[in-house]
Protein backbone atom coordinates (compact mmCIF):
# COMPACT_ATOMS: atom_id res chain seq x y z
CA UNK A 1 0.00 0.00 0.00
CA UNK A 2 1.43 3.03 -0.86
CA UNK A 3 1.69 6.75 1.44
CA UNK A 4 -1.25 8.88 0.50
CA UNK A 5 -0.50 12.45 0.40
CA UNK A 6 -3.14 14.92 1.95
CA UNK A 7 -5.84 14.38 0.75
CA UNK A 8 -7.02 14.04 5.14
CA UNK A 9 -11.01 15.02 4.33
CA UNK A 10 -11.27 12.36 1.81
CA UNK A 11 -9.15 9.98 4.09
CA UNK A 12 -11.98 10.56 6.83
CA UNK A 13 -14.79 10.35 4.51
CA UNK A 14 -13.66 6.77 3.42
CA UNK A 15 -13.12 5.78 6.87
CA UNK A 16 -16.16 6.50 8.27
CA UNK A 17 -17.39 4.33 5.51
CA UNK A 18 -15.65 1.36 6.84
CA UNK A 19 -17.30 1.74 10.40
CA UNK A 20 -20.79 2.54 8.52
CA UNK A 21 -23.79 -0.07 10.48
CA UNK A 22 -25.47 0.13 6.55
CA UNK A 23 -24.53 -0.65 3.23
CA UNK A 24 -22.97 2.58 1.45
CA UNK A 25 -23.15 3.77 -2.16
CA UNK A 26 -20.30 6.44 -2.88
CA UNK A 27 -20.00 8.75 -5.89
CA UNK A 28 -16.15 9.59 -6.81
CA UNK A 29 -15.54 12.38 -9.03
CA UNK A 30 -13.14 14.69 -10.44
CA UNK A 31 -10.69 15.19 -13.39
CA UNK A 32 -8.13 13.10 -15.68
CA UNK A 33 -5.42 12.18 -13.45
CA UNK A 34 -5.89 13.52 -10.32
CA UNK A 35 -5.68 10.69 -8.01
CA UNK A 36 -9.17 8.75 -7.53
CA UNK A 37 -8.18 5.35 -8.43
CA UNK A 38 -4.53 5.94 -6.34
CA UNK A 39 -7.01 6.87 -2.93
CA UNK A 40 -9.60 4.21 -3.25
CA UNK A 41 -7.00 1.45 -3.93
CA UNK A 42 -4.47 2.46 -1.52
CA UNK A 43 -7.42 3.38 1.58
CA UNK A 44 -9.35 0.17 1.10
CA UNK A 45 -6.39 -2.06 0.19
CA UNK A 46 -7.35 -4.67 2.85
CA UNK A 47 -10.85 -4.33 2.29
CA UNK A 48 -11.28 -4.44 -1.45
CA UNK A 49 -13.08 -7.33 -2.83
CA UNK A 50 -13.42 -6.73 -6.81
CA UNK A 51 -12.09 -4.01 -8.30
CA UNK A 52 -13.77 -3.45 -12.44
CA UNK A 53 -12.75 -0.47 -14.66
CA UNK A 54 -14.62 -0.10 -17.82
CA UNK A 55 -12.39 0.99 -21.22
CA UNK A 56 -13.14 4.12 -23.16
CA UNK A 57 -15.37 3.43 -26.26
CA UNK A 58 -15.61 -0.44 -26.13
CA UNK A 59 -18.74 -2.22 -27.05
CA UNK A 60 -21.25 -4.15 -24.64
CA UNK A 61 -19.34 -7.73 -25.15
CA UNK A 62 -15.55 -6.15 -24.26
CA UNK A 63 -16.58 -4.70 -21.03
CA UNK A 64 -18.65 -7.76 -20.23
CA UNK A 65 -15.80 -10.42 -21.03
CA UNK A 66 -13.16 -7.87 -18.88
CA UNK A 67 -16.23 -7.59 -15.73
CA UNK A 68 -16.00 -12.04 -16.10
CA UNK A 69 -12.26 -11.66 -15.79
CA UNK A 70 -12.47 -9.88 -12.80
CA UNK A 71 -14.47 -12.01 -11.19
CA UNK A 72 -12.39 -14.97 -12.29
CA UNK A 73 -9.34 -13.14 -10.85
CA UNK A 74 -11.19 -12.99 -7.40
CA UNK A 75 -13.09 -16.41 -7.61
CA UNK A 76 -10.06 -18.49 -8.97
CA UNK A 77 -12.83 -20.64 -11.16
CA UNK A 78 -13.60 -19.95 -15.31
CA UNK A 79 -16.52 -17.55 -15.75
CA UNK A 80 -18.57 -18.83 -18.60
CA UNK A 81 -20.01 -15.78 -21.29
CA UNK A 82 -21.59 -13.20 -19.70
CA UNK A 83 -24.18 -12.08 -22.20
CA UNK A 84 -26.36 -8.67 -20.13
CA UNK A 85 -25.22 -7.23 -17.23
CA UNK A 86 -27.98 -8.63 -14.96
CA UNK A 87 -26.35 -11.40 -15.40
CA UNK A 88 -22.72 -9.78 -14.34
CA UNK A 89 -24.33 -8.15 -10.93
CA UNK A 90 -26.00 -12.12 -10.16
CA UNK A 91 -22.97 -13.49 -10.62
CA UNK A 92 -21.33 -10.83 -8.66
CA UNK A 93 -23.82 -11.45 -5.87
CA UNK A 94 -23.44 -14.91 -5.47
CA UNK A 95 -19.49 -14.26 -5.39
CA UNK A 96 -19.57 -11.51 -2.64
CA UNK A 97 -22.46 -13.19 -0.54
CA UNK A 98 -19.98 -15.18 1.49
CA UNK A 99 -17.22 -12.96 2.02
CA UNK A 100 -19.75 -10.31 3.47
CA UNK A 101 -20.00 -12.59 6.13
CA UNK A 102 -16.75 -12.44 7.32
CA UNK A 103 -16.02 -8.48 6.92
CA UNK A 104 -16.32 -5.05 5.52
CA UNK A 105 -15.94 -5.65 1.90
CA UNK A 106 -15.30 -2.56 -0.88
CA UNK A 107 -16.57 -3.01 -4.49
CA UNK A 108 -14.98 -0.70 -6.88
CA UNK A 109 -16.39 0.45 -9.96
CA UNK A 110 -13.55 2.34 -11.69
CA UNK A 111 -14.16 4.65 -14.92
CA UNK A 112 -17.64 4.05 -14.83
CA UNK A 113 -19.33 6.41 -17.30
CA UNK A 114 -17.56 4.52 -19.59
CA UNK A 115 -18.98 1.23 -18.58
CA UNK A 116 -22.43 2.89 -19.73
CA UNK A 117 -22.26 1.87 -23.72
CA UNK A 118 -25.56 2.62 -25.76
CA UNK A 119 -28.52 0.47 -25.33
CA UNK A 120 -26.30 -1.79 -22.86
CA UNK A 121 -28.66 -1.36 -19.89
CA UNK A 122 -25.59 -1.15 -17.40
CA UNK A 123 -27.50 1.64 -15.58
CA UNK A 124 -30.72 0.23 -15.00
CA UNK A 125 -28.97 -3.46 -14.02
CA UNK A 126 -26.79 -1.61 -11.52
CA UNK A 127 -29.53 0.00 -10.07
CA UNK A 128 -31.77 -2.96 -9.58
CA UNK A 129 -28.38 -4.79 -8.48
CA UNK A 130 -27.90 -1.72 -5.42
CA UNK A 131 -31.51 -1.38 -4.80
CA UNK A 132 -32.79 -5.19 -4.82
CA UNK A 133 -29.66 -6.76 -3.08
CA UNK A 134 -26.69 -4.54 -2.44
CA UNK A 135 -28.73 -1.59 -0.01
CA UNK A 136 -29.34 -4.40 2.44
CA UNK A 137 -25.75 -5.97 2.72
CA UNK A 138 -24.71 -3.79 6.11
CA UNK A 139 -20.66 -4.81 5.38
CA UNK A 140 -20.86 -3.56 1.91
CA UNK A 141 -19.09 0.03 0.74
CA UNK A 142 -19.86 0.20 -3.38
CA UNK A 143 -17.46 2.67 -4.64
CA UNK A 144 -18.76 4.04 -8.18
CA UNK A 145 -15.75 6.40 -10.30
CA UNK A 146 -15.73 8.61 -13.52
CA UNK A 147 -13.36 11.59 -14.31
CA UNK A 148 -16.60 12.63 -16.35
CA UNK A 149 -17.80 15.47 -13.22
CA UNK A 150 -20.63 16.23 -15.48
CA UNK A 151 -22.04 12.52 -16.54
CA UNK A 152 -21.61 11.57 -12.93
CA UNK A 153 -23.79 14.55 -11.77
CA UNK A 154 -26.51 13.71 -14.41
CA UNK A 155 -26.43 10.46 -15.03
CA UNK A 156 -25.66 9.11 -11.44
CA UNK A 157 -26.69 11.89 -8.40
CA UNK A 158 -29.19 13.19 -10.31
CA UNK A 159 -31.09 10.61 -11.71
CA UNK A 160 -34.45 10.03 -12.49
CA UNK A 161 -34.54 6.25 -12.67
CA UNK A 162 -33.43 3.55 -10.51
CA UNK A 163 -30.61 5.14 -8.94
CA UNK A 164 -32.72 8.51 -7.73
CA UNK A 165 -30.87 9.46 -4.45
CA UNK A 166 -29.51 6.03 -3.85
CA UNK A 167 -26.07 7.94 -3.67
CA UNK A 168 -25.25 8.00 0.21
CA UNK A 169 -22.01 9.87 -0.12
CA UNK A 170 -20.02 11.72 -2.32
CA UNK A 171 -16.97 13.00 -3.29
CA UNK A 172 -15.69 15.57 -5.52
CA UNK A 173 -11.33 15.25 -5.66
CA UNK A 174 -9.36 18.01 -6.78
CA UNK A 175 -5.87 18.54 -7.50
CA UNK A 176 -3.45 19.27 -4.65
CA UNK A 177 -3.52 22.53 -2.75
CA UNK A 178 -0.10 24.14 -3.02
CA UNK A 179 0.63 22.46 0.24
CA UNK A 180 -0.18 19.35 -0.75
CA UNK A 181 1.95 19.77 -4.14
CA UNK A 182 4.97 20.53 -1.85
CA UNK A 183 4.31 17.69 0.42
CA UNK A 184 3.58 15.49 -2.60
CA UNK A 185 7.32 16.43 -3.88
CA UNK A 186 8.99 16.24 -0.69
CA UNK A 187 7.89 12.85 -0.21
CA UNK A 188 9.68 11.75 -3.84
CA UNK A 189 12.52 13.81 -2.90
CA UNK A 190 12.31 16.82 -4.25
CA UNK A 191 13.53 19.22 -2.59
CA UNK A 192 12.26 23.27 -3.65
CA UNK A 193 11.26 26.60 -1.96
CA UNK A 194 8.04 27.99 -1.38
CA UNK A 195 8.39 29.92 -4.72
CA UNK A 196 9.99 27.44 -7.02
CA UNK A 197 6.96 25.33 -5.97
CA UNK A 198 4.46 28.27 -7.03
CA UNK A 199 6.18 28.44 -10.19
CA UNK A 200 5.95 24.50 -10.54
CA UNK A 201 1.84 24.77 -9.55
CA UNK A 202 1.37 28.02 -11.95
CA UNK A 203 2.06 25.50 -15.27
CA UNK A 204 1.11 22.40 -13.90
CA UNK A 205 -1.45 22.78 -11.03
CA UNK A 206 -2.06 20.54 -8.48
CA UNK A 207 -2.33 17.17 -10.40
CA UNK A 208 -0.91 14.56 -9.00
CA UNK A 209 0.52 12.64 -12.85
CA UNK A 210 1.44 15.83 -13.84
CA UNK A 211 3.72 16.02 -10.73
CA UNK A 212 5.10 13.06 -10.74
CA UNK A 213 7.91 13.79 -13.73
CA UNK A 214 9.22 16.31 -11.63
CA UNK A 215 12.93 15.02 -10.85
CA UNK A 216 14.69 15.34 -7.85
CA UNK A 217 17.75 17.53 -8.17
CA UNK A 218 15.76 19.85 -10.94
CA UNK A 219 14.89 23.47 -10.22
CA UNK A 220 11.49 24.79 -11.52
CA UNK A 221 12.80 25.98 -14.64
CA UNK A 222 14.68 22.42 -15.35
CA UNK A 223 11.71 21.04 -14.72
CA UNK A 224 9.32 22.92 -16.95
CA UNK A 225 11.25 22.92 -19.81
CA UNK A 226 11.70 19.19 -19.73
CA UNK A 227 8.12 18.37 -18.94
CA UNK A 228 6.50 20.80 -21.14
CA UNK A 229 8.81 21.42 -23.77
CA UNK A 230 11.11 18.26 -24.70
CA UNK A 231 10.73 16.17 -27.87
CA UNK A 232 8.94 13.30 -25.40
CA UNK A 233 7.63 15.89 -22.62
CA UNK A 234 4.75 14.50 -20.81
CA UNK A 235 2.92 17.46 -20.85
CA UNK A 236 3.97 19.20 -24.74
CA UNK A 237 0.84 16.65 -26.14
CA UNK A 238 -1.93 16.57 -23.24
CA UNK A 239 -4.53 18.87 -24.12
CA UNK A 240 -6.57 17.56 -26.62
CA UNK A 241 -6.41 13.99 -25.36
CA UNK A 242 -7.95 15.58 -21.90
CA UNK A 243 -10.80 17.04 -23.28
CA UNK A 244 -11.59 14.35 -25.63
CA UNK A 245 -11.44 11.91 -22.88
CA UNK A 246 -14.13 13.62 -20.61
CA UNK A 247 -16.26 15.48 -23.35
CA UNK A 248 -18.36 13.92 -26.40
CA UNK A 249 -18.37 17.19 -28.12
CA UNK A 250 -14.84 18.33 -26.87
CA UNK A 251 -14.52 20.67 -29.36
CA UNK A 252 -16.88 23.04 -27.77
CA UNK A 253 -15.07 22.85 -24.94
CA UNK A 254 -11.66 23.50 -26.01
CA UNK A 255 -13.25 26.72 -28.03
CA UNK A 256 -14.15 27.83 -24.44
CA UNK A 257 -10.71 27.52 -23.02
CA UNK A 258 -8.90 29.15 -25.74
CA UNK A 259 -11.33 32.06 -25.11
CA UNK A 260 -10.77 32.31 -21.85
CA UNK A 261 -7.12 32.16 -22.33
CA UNK A 262 -7.00 35.29 -23.77
CA UNK A 263 -9.08 37.45 -21.01
CA UNK A 264 -7.24 36.26 -17.73
CA UNK A 265 -9.29 38.54 -15.90
CA UNK A 266 -12.61 36.66 -17.12
CA UNK A 267 -15.51 36.97 -19.51
CA UNK A 268 -19.63 36.77 -18.61
CA UNK A 269 -21.89 34.18 -20.25
CA UNK A 270 -22.39 36.38 -23.20
CA UNK A 271 -19.03 37.55 -23.64
CA UNK A 272 -18.13 34.21 -24.19
CA UNK A 273 -20.57 33.39 -26.51
CA UNK A 274 -19.13 36.47 -28.89
CA UNK A 275 -15.41 35.44 -27.99
CA UNK A 276 -16.08 32.04 -28.52
CA UNK A 277 -18.10 32.29 -32.06
CA UNK A 278 -21.19 30.26 -30.48
CA UNK A 279 -24.38 31.05 -33.64
CA UNK A 280 -26.50 30.96 -29.95
CA UNK A 281 -26.02 30.30 -26.27
CA UNK A 282 -28.39 27.29 -26.97
CA UNK A 283 -25.38 25.15 -25.94
CA UNK A 284 -22.94 27.28 -24.15
CA UNK A 285 -24.94 26.32 -20.88
CA UNK A 286 -23.87 23.30 -20.77
CA UNK A 287 -20.35 22.94 -21.68
CA UNK A 288 -20.22 25.60 -18.98
CA UNK A 289 -21.62 23.34 -16.26
CA UNK A 290 -19.16 20.70 -17.30
CA UNK A 291 -16.29 22.44 -17.55
CA UNK A 292 -16.78 23.98 -14.27
CA UNK A 293 -17.78 20.63 -12.27
CA UNK A 294 -14.61 19.07 -13.93
CA UNK A 295 -12.77 21.87 -12.49
CA UNK A 296 -11.01 23.55 -15.32
CA UNK A 297 -13.11 26.65 -14.83
CA UNK A 298 -14.71 28.87 -11.68
CA UNK A 299 -17.82 31.15 -12.17
CA UNK A 300 -17.31 34.29 -9.72
CA UNK A 301 -20.06 36.39 -8.92
CA UNK A 302 -19.21 40.31 -8.88
CA UNK A 303 -19.77 42.75 -5.81
CA UNK A 304 -23.26 43.13 -5.17
CA UNK A 305 -24.19 41.65 -8.23
CA UNK A 306 -26.33 38.52 -9.43
CA UNK A 307 -25.77 34.81 -10.56
CA UNK A 308 -26.46 35.66 -14.12
CA UNK A 309 -23.66 38.84 -14.16
CA UNK A 310 -20.88 35.94 -13.38
CA UNK A 311 -17.61 36.03 -14.58
CA UNK A 312 -15.83 32.84 -15.43
CA UNK A 313 -11.91 32.27 -15.52
CA UNK A 314 -10.05 29.80 -16.66
CA UNK A 315 -8.38 28.48 -13.36
CA UNK A 316 -6.94 25.20 -14.52
CA UNK A 317 -3.25 25.99 -14.61
CA UNK A 318 -2.34 23.64 -17.34
CA UNK A 319 -4.50 24.09 -19.81
CA UNK A 320 -3.65 27.95 -19.37
CA UNK A 321 0.41 27.38 -20.01
CA UNK A 322 -0.57 24.79 -22.63
CA UNK A 323 -2.82 27.81 -24.55
CA UNK A 324 -0.24 30.44 -23.71
CA UNK A 325 2.81 29.05 -23.85
CA UNK A 326 3.49 25.51 -24.95
CA UNK A 327 0.70 25.39 -27.94
CA UNK A 328 2.53 28.72 -29.68
CA UNK A 329 6.31 27.80 -28.99
CA UNK A 330 8.13 27.23 -32.33
CA UNK A 331 11.34 25.53 -30.31
CA UNK A 332 11.45 22.93 -27.99
CA UNK A 333 15.14 22.67 -26.85
CA UNK A 334 16.84 22.95 -23.36
CA UNK A 335 16.82 26.87 -23.36
CA UNK A 336 13.13 27.22 -24.29
CA UNK A 337 11.36 27.92 -20.90
CA UNK A 338 14.43 29.97 -19.60
CA UNK A 339 13.84 32.47 -22.88
CA UNK A 340 9.98 32.53 -22.62
CA UNK A 341 10.40 33.34 -19.00
CA UNK A 342 12.69 36.09 -19.53
CA UNK A 343 9.98 37.83 -21.46
CA UNK A 344 7.04 40.29 -20.62
CA UNK A 345 4.35 37.77 -21.47
CA UNK A 346 5.41 35.36 -18.84
CA UNK A 347 5.63 38.38 -16.21
CA UNK A 348 2.31 38.89 -17.24
CA UNK A 349 0.79 35.83 -17.39
CA UNK A 350 2.78 34.86 -13.46
CA UNK A 351 0.72 38.08 -11.81
CA UNK A 352 -2.64 36.09 -13.28
CA UNK A 353 -1.67 32.42 -12.22
CA UNK A 354 -0.52 33.73 -8.85
CA UNK A 355 -3.78 35.56 -8.90
CA UNK A 356 -5.51 32.56 -9.46
CA UNK A 357 -3.80 30.45 -7.25
CA UNK A 358 -4.71 32.93 -4.13
CA UNK A 359 -8.31 32.39 -5.27
CA UNK A 360 -8.35 29.13 -4.85
CA UNK A 361 -6.91 29.13 -1.23
CA UNK A 362 -9.50 31.81 0.50
CA UNK A 363 -8.69 29.40 3.72
CA UNK A 364 -5.74 29.83 3.97
CA UNK A 365 -5.76 33.00 3.42
CA UNK A 366 -8.50 33.97 5.89
CA UNK A 367 -6.63 31.88 8.42
CA UNK A 368 -3.29 34.12 8.36
CA UNK A 369 -5.86 37.09 8.14
CA UNK A 370 -7.13 35.92 11.16
CA UNK A 371 -10.84 35.79 10.23
CA UNK A 372 -11.12 32.37 9.74
CA UNK A 373 -13.86 32.05 11.65
CA UNK A 374 -15.73 35.50 10.39
CA UNK A 375 -18.43 34.54 7.53
CA UNK A 376 -17.00 35.86 4.47
CA UNK A 377 -18.32 35.91 0.46
CA UNK A 378 -15.96 36.31 -1.86
CA UNK A 379 -16.41 38.05 -5.24
CA UNK A 380 -14.21 40.50 -7.76
CA UNK A 381 -15.46 44.09 -8.95
CA UNK A 382 -14.60 46.09 -11.76
CA UNK A 383 -15.68 49.61 -13.61
CA UNK A 384 -15.58 50.51 -16.78
CA UNK A 385 -13.64 53.68 -17.24
CA UNK A 386 -15.34 56.84 -18.92
CA UNK A 387 -14.03 59.69 -20.69
CA UNK A 388 -13.10 61.74 -17.00
CA UNK A 389 -12.51 59.39 -15.21
CA UNK A 390 -9.88 55.64 -15.33
CA UNK A 391 -11.55 52.74 -14.65
CA UNK A 392 -11.15 50.44 -12.24
CA UNK A 393 -10.95 46.65 -11.55
CA UNK A 394 -10.34 44.90 -7.71
CA UNK A 395 -8.39 41.24 -8.02
CA UNK A 396 -9.94 40.08 -5.21
CA UNK A 397 -12.73 41.18 -2.56
CA UNK A 398 -13.34 39.41 0.97
CA UNK A 399 -16.86 40.58 2.13
CA UNK A 400 -16.92 40.10 5.72
CA UNK A 401 -19.84 39.26 8.19
CA UNK A 402 -18.22 41.34 10.48
CA UNK A 403 -18.66 44.93 8.71
CA UNK A 404 -15.63 44.87 6.87
CA UNK A 405 -14.33 43.84 3.44
CA UNK A 406 -10.36 43.25 2.30
CA UNK A 407 -9.89 45.04 -0.71
CA UNK A 408 -7.07 42.72 -1.81
CA UNK A 409 -4.16 43.39 -4.61
CA UNK A 410 -2.14 39.98 -5.25
CA UNK A 411 1.69 40.71 -6.95
CA UNK A 412 4.10 38.12 -7.90
CA UNK A 413 7.62 38.96 -7.78
CA UNK A 414 10.81 37.63 -6.77
CA UNK A 415 11.73 39.99 -3.58
CA UNK A 416 10.07 42.47 -1.76
CA UNK A 417 7.31 44.05 -2.92
CA UNK A 418 7.89 47.67 -3.28
CA UNK A 419 5.05 50.99 -3.42
CA UNK A 420 6.02 53.81 -5.33
CA UNK A 421 4.07 56.94 -5.93
CA UNK A 422 2.53 55.58 -9.08
CA UNK A 423 1.28 52.48 -7.88
CA UNK A 424 0.17 54.09 -4.50
CA UNK A 425 -2.18 56.38 -6.78
CA UNK A 426 -3.35 53.70 -8.21
CA UNK A 427 -4.68 51.85 -5.42
CA UNK A 428 -5.93 55.28 -3.71
CA UNK A 429 -8.04 55.38 -7.10
CA UNK A 430 -9.53 52.22 -6.86
CA UNK A 431 -10.44 52.43 -2.94
CA UNK A 432 -12.46 55.44 -3.89
CA UNK A 433 -14.33 54.42 -6.75
CA UNK A 434 -15.27 51.41 -4.85
CA UNK A 435 -16.59 53.19 -2.21
CA UNK A 436 -18.44 55.62 -4.47
CA UNK A 437 -20.03 52.97 -6.90
CA UNK A 438 -21.05 50.48 -4.69
CA UNK A 439 -21.81 52.72 -1.64
CA UNK A 440 -20.80 50.56 0.74
CA UNK A 441 -20.41 51.67 4.79
CA UNK A 442 -18.96 48.91 5.40
CA UNK A 443 -14.83 49.62 6.73
CA UNK A 444 -11.90 49.04 3.94
CA UNK A 445 -9.13 47.03 4.85
CA UNK A 446 -6.31 47.31 1.90
CA UNK A 447 -4.53 43.77 1.57
CA UNK A 448 -1.35 43.18 0.14
CA UNK A 449 -0.79 39.44 -1.36
CA UNK A 450 2.98 39.29 -2.18
CA UNK A 451 5.11 36.45 -2.43
CA UNK A 452 8.04 37.75 0.11
CA UNK A 453 6.14 40.74 1.67
CA UNK A 454 6.22 44.42 1.00
CA UNK A 455 9.27 47.09 1.99
CA UNK A 456 7.46 48.94 5.04
CA UNK A 457 7.86 52.72 2.95
CA UNK A 458 6.19 55.87 3.28
CA UNK A 459 3.78 54.57 1.13
CA UNK A 460 2.94 51.55 2.80
CA UNK A 461 2.38 53.70 6.11
CA UNK A 462 -0.90 54.29 6.86
CA UNK A 463 -2.29 52.65 3.70
CA UNK A 464 -2.10 49.50 3.79
CA UNK A 465 -4.13 47.83 6.88
CA UNK A 466 -2.99 43.57 6.23
CA UNK A 467 -0.45 41.81 4.51
CA UNK A 468 -0.31 37.87 3.63
CA UNK A 469 2.54 36.67 1.94
CA UNK A 470 3.41 33.48 0.24
CA UNK A 471 4.14 31.21 3.25
CA UNK A 472 0.54 31.15 4.30
CA UNK A 473 -0.81 29.56 1.13
CA UNK A 474 1.25 26.41 2.41
CA UNK A 475 -0.18 25.96 5.94
CA UNK A 476 -2.47 23.08 6.78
Amino acid sequence: MDTIIGRQPEKQLLAELLTSAEAELLAVYGRRRVGKTFLIRNAYAEHLAFEFTGIHHAKLAAQLANFGRAIQALTGIGVGKITTWSEAFNLLQDVLEPLLKKKKQVIFLDEFPWIQTPRSGFLQAFGYFWNTWASGQANLVVVICGSSASWMIQHVLHDRGGLHNRVTKRMRLLPFTVAETAEFLQHRSVRLDHYQVIEIYMAMGGVPQYLREVKNGESSAQAINRICFSKDGFLRGEFPNLFRSLFDHAQHHTVVIRALARKAKGLTRNEIIDAAGFSSGGGITQVLEELSESGFISPYLPFDRKAKDSVYKLTDEYSLFFVKFIEPSKEFDAHTWQRISEGSTWRTWSGYAFESICMKHIRALKRALGIEGVYTEVSLWRSAGTDDRQGAQIDLLIDRKDNCINLCEIKFVNGEFVIDKKYASELDHKVRIFKEQTRTRKTIFPTLITTYGTRKNDYYTGRIQSEVMMESLFST
